[in-house]
């Protein structure tokens, strides 16, 4: 992606049009990084028409004197309290005077920059509270940002450019927020600014649905990876996962089996008995990547909102990523978390982490790799697989790695990095999501023995994934092989 981009206004046509647009008026309030965002609208002339206020509370003091205390000053806490006091604010000395012609606003931001005495990565808060139309009640659009640059100005000058395109992304481009997020990086690289949470709220934005929004971060491609709780609230990583320990199962959840619970539940049984994690619950997160989603060239929006609403069940937060290897997931986790990571799958994924090809020299290949994977310390927790092509049952104790790995593969199970469980049930070791959706989808009844209780209810009050209501037994290798529950064979439909 390169730095500028023909096809989009840049920031100061952007900033132009608004200041010359006379129903947008409000207060800039930016904490962090100078006044980049404000900057733009007087340097282009014209800010009278759009600019109430500025205000820069850099002092802790004076910040918690304007906007009430806080423990964290770059949180979505203090944000949010910035946008409520400007708005607020903004309302009542304006509205009488001009409230009928105008669409009031407050721009804010809170921001860590690199400096001589803060050398960490720079992130912060950015949003907008504003009425899309005269005296409305009014709405929020509120991002989480990491500023890449490895100079403070590049950082200030790149935060300047992102709040100009939220602006105008919020005034003209809200009735379709995915071309929002698209130009939230207008004239900027995914090099310099990453965007892993975006929270659209009020009454301008009814119409939106915060779980596709995060999908559509990973999918233009401004961040890596983004999460919603199960109630569908966008969440930022480290609000979830600071200083605690993290267990991650990843799959494509088409449905949800009780095969795909097992390994989870005797992972966390697992987990949590690891004398590091020190009696602390971990974290539970469900992880879907852009590979379990995209059907031909596309990603399917509807599906992956069905599953987000099977998912809801089970009350877990859910992480949309665009990573393919284990060790990446690993690598991004423990920027936000000092304690272990563990990742809950079947034995088959040992293919792909085992896999040379899949590890680039540069990282220093499958060593650097594992590396990433393991160093919190991590744990894989490996739950027995069916080998489809020859019958037998794979585990953590037979798997049969390349023959120069053996003894790396011995190091890392002596070492506990490699976990062998238990299925509570050796007969979910056969259990096929596969076939469990042809059955639903074929209007089988038994379908619902191999689900769990809860998924298998909202799939059926929802429709999902192409449910028919019974119609008959299922005679497929499911049935044949499992013999709880009893299932005849017969003809479905």
């Amino acid at each position: 992606m390169a730095d500028t981009n023909e096809a989009s206004p840049s920031p100061h046509e952007k900033a132009l049009r608004i200041n010359l647009d006379a129903r947008w008026y409000g207060t800039f309030a930016e904490i962090g990084a100078g006044q980049e965002v404000a900057r733009w609208f007087f340097r282009v002339g014209g800010a009278s028409g759009t600019v109430a206020k500025t205000i820069s509370a850099y002092d802790m003091a004076v910040s918690d004197a304007v906007y009430g205390p806080t423990p964290r000053y770059v949180s979505r806490q203090r944000l949010e309290a910035m946008l409520k006091h400007e708005f607020d604010l903004v309302v009542e000395r304006l509205d009488r005077l001009k409230g009928a012609e105008r669409n009031f606003f407050a721009f804010a931001d809170t921001v860590a920059t690199r400096s001589y005495s803060r050398p960490q990565e720079g992130h912060g808060w950015v949003g907008i509270r504003f009425q899309h139309a005269p005296r409305q009640a009014p709405s929020d659009v509120i991002l989480h940002v990491r500023l890449l640059d490895k100079e403070p100005v590049r950082q200030q000058e790149a935060l300047g450019i992102l709040g100009v395109n939220l602006l105008f992304g919020t005034f003209y481009l809200r009735e379709r927020p995915e071309r929002l997020i698209r130009s939230l990086l207008d004239h900027l690289t995914w090099e310099r600014i990453e965007v892993d949470l975006i929270d659209f709220a009020g009454p301008a934005f009814a119409h939106v649905d915060n779980r596709l929004m995060a999908l559509q971060l990973v999918e233009q491609d401004l961040t890596e990876a983004a999460m919603f709780t199960a109630s569908g609230e966008p969440v930022q990583w480290a609000e979830v996962l600071y200083k605690r320990p993290v267990l991650v199962q990843r799959g494509s959840f088409r449905p949800y089996t009780n095969a795909a619970l097992d390994v989870l539940e005797r992972a966390h049984d697992r987990f949590t008995q690891e004398p590091e994690l020190q009696g602390e619950s971990p974290v539970v997160v469900l992880e879907m990547t852009l590979r379990h989603l995209t059907t031909g060239d596309a990603v399917d929006h509807l599906d992956f909102l069905q599953r987000a609403d099977m998912l809801r069940a089970l009350g877990k937060p859910i992480l949309i990523s665009n990573f393919r290897r284990f060790h990446r997931l690993a690598s991004y986790l423990s920027r936000y978390t000092t304690k272990p990571i563990a990742l809950a799958m079947g034995a088959s994924k040992l293919f792909e982490i085992f896999d040379e090809s899949f590890y680039n020299r540069d990282e220093g290949g499958l060593l650097g790799g594992l590396g990433q994977l393991f160093k919190n310390p991590g744990r894989l927790y490996v739950y027995p697989s069916l080998d489809l092509k020859t019958g037998q049952i794979l585990a953590v104790d037979n798997f049969p790695v390349a023959t120069h790995l053996r003894h790396l593969y011995e190091h890392l199970k002596a070492n506990r990095f490699l976990v062998g469980l238990i299925p509570t049930d050796s007969a979910f070791v056969r259990i096929r999501r596969t076939e469990v959706l042809t059955m639903l989808q074929q209007g089988c009844p038994d379908w619902e023995a191999y689900v769990p209780p809860p998924v298998a209810a909202v799939i059926k009050r929802d429709r999902l994934f192409g449910y028919q209501p019974a119609g008959g037994p299922y005679p497929g290798p499911l049935a044949r092989a499992n013999p709880q529950p009893d299932v005849s064979s017969g003809t479905c439909g």
